[in-house]
């Protein structure tokens, strides 16, 4: 009782104990320091570092990692030392690299602006940023509830890497953020599913210069082995064949087997061949390496503006966004659909990505469901239904497997 209790014997609210909290670990330096006057907080610290990001000075990588002081370096060390950096860069994938980056970059300007110190893992400050996030004071759009939990994930690791602990469960922020849910949270976002109509419609869209070939190979590929748009992208023709490859192709006479590497280990996308060669995917695949003169390193890849030669780049995964999006208004996707008929072009457009062809496959393949989780590699059959936009809810019926 006495924690909620001010000098005059009054009880606080939760959102004063935030602010005094915050208050506090704002202006603790200079209760220590007799010489400040009142109400001026004094930094020890170089005048220049208050104009740069605190991220920027005390960034935390892999390169962190060195030998103990009281350790002589040797060669054999040093080697060893280069290892353990890749393997910790390699914990986490890219794209959350540069999420958690971009997270702690906002976070430190956010606390710059605010007169708070970002390296110290303040849970009172963080539950005012969150709420700030969710309902900004400067007029800012506010961040999507999905949004400030990647940015806490991403503090939280920030911090972690930096050998501090940040207290997820403490009410300064446990309460805030259940506030923030409660108020702002929405059903997500789904993806329209491309069904396989939609992907014939597209393919036959699609003529047999170099560049086009490679993306009838990305979209049969992509369609029938239900794969992400990292996945597509990061495909090599062999194995170990590339540092950031994500798995690589084995093409055998009754299909293609891609090994896909996930965050939970290897799993093998088995690829049948089609029926024709107009809309296989190990066809469609097997000509664009062909023609493309591709027998090592990145399967998909840029492709010059002559479209007679490629470069020695990956594809960024961004293209194969772009390319439903474009085939989408081309052939008309979409259109057919009540919710998106009355839609313009660009706004029509917003409801496909590349998780699109995931959701198409969850969608028309007619086979059991296992199957499909499966080749989707989802864990549970329960996330694999989310990706099904026209499941038939009643194809197994138990009230009539019970008699009734």
């Amino acid at each position: 009782m006495t924690d909620n209790l001010i000098n005059n014997g009054t009880k606080t609210t939760p959102e004063a104990e935030i602010l005094t909290a915050a208050s506090n670990s704002r202006s603790s330096d200079a209760q220590h320091d007799d010489t400040a006057p009142a109400g001026e907080v004094l930094l020890d610290i170089d005048p220049d570092e208050l104009l740069s990001d605190p991220a920027e000075k005390e960034e935390t990588s892999a390169q962190d990692i060195a030998l103990p002081d009281h350790v002589a370096g040797s060669g054999s060390l040093d080697r060893l030392i280069d290892q353990a950096r890749d393997y910790a860069e390699a914990a986490t994938a890219e794209n959350t690299n540069k999420a958690y980056k971009a997270d702690w970059k906002h976070f430190t300007g956010w606390c710059r602006r605010k007169g708070v110190d970002a390296l110290v893992p303040s849970p009172a400050v963080i539950g005012l940023y969150i709420s700030d996030c969710a309902k900004p004071q400067d007029g800012s759009p506010a961040l999507s509830v999905s949004t400030i939990e990647r940015r806490l994930s991403g503090l939280a690791a920030n911090y972690r890497q930096r050998g501090l602990a940040l207290d997820m469960k403490d009410r300064h922020i446990a309460s805030v953020w259940a506030g923030i849910k409660r108020h702002h949270a929405k059903p997500p976002t789904q993806k329209e599913a491309v069904l396989i109509e939609d992907v014939l419609a597209m393919v036959g869209a699609l003529s047999y210069s170099l560049r086009d070939l490679r993306d009838r190979a990305i979209l049969l590929i992509g369609y029938a082995g239900g794969l992400r748009r990292t996945e597509i992208v990061g495909l090599d023709v062999g194995k170990d064949e590339s540092d950031d490859g994500r798995g690589w192709v084995e093409i055998l006479e009754g299909g293609a087997v891609l090994h896909i590497k996930g965050k939970t280990g290897w799993r093998e996308v088995e690829i049948g061949r089609g029926s024709a060669d107009q809309t296989c995917p190990v066809y469609a695949l097997e000509q664009w390496l062909h023609y493309a003169k591709i027998d090592v390193g990145s399967v998909f890849r840029q492709v010059f503006r002559d479209n007679s030669r490629i470069g020695p780049e990956r594809l960024s995964d961004k293209h194969v966004v772009r390319l439903i999006k474009r085939l989408v208004l081309e052939t008309g996707v979409g259109l057919d659909r009540p919710a998106l008929s009355k839609l313009s072009d660009e706004e029509r457009a917003k409801f496909f990505a590349g998780h699109s062809l995931r959701a198409g496959l969850a969608s028309g393949a007619e086979v059991d469901e296992r199957y499909v989780q499966k080749q989707l590699g989802h864990a549970s059959a329960e996330m694999t239904r989310r990706y099904q936009r026209r499941r038939d809810r009643f194809r197994v019926n138990l009230t009539k497997a019970v008699g009734l």
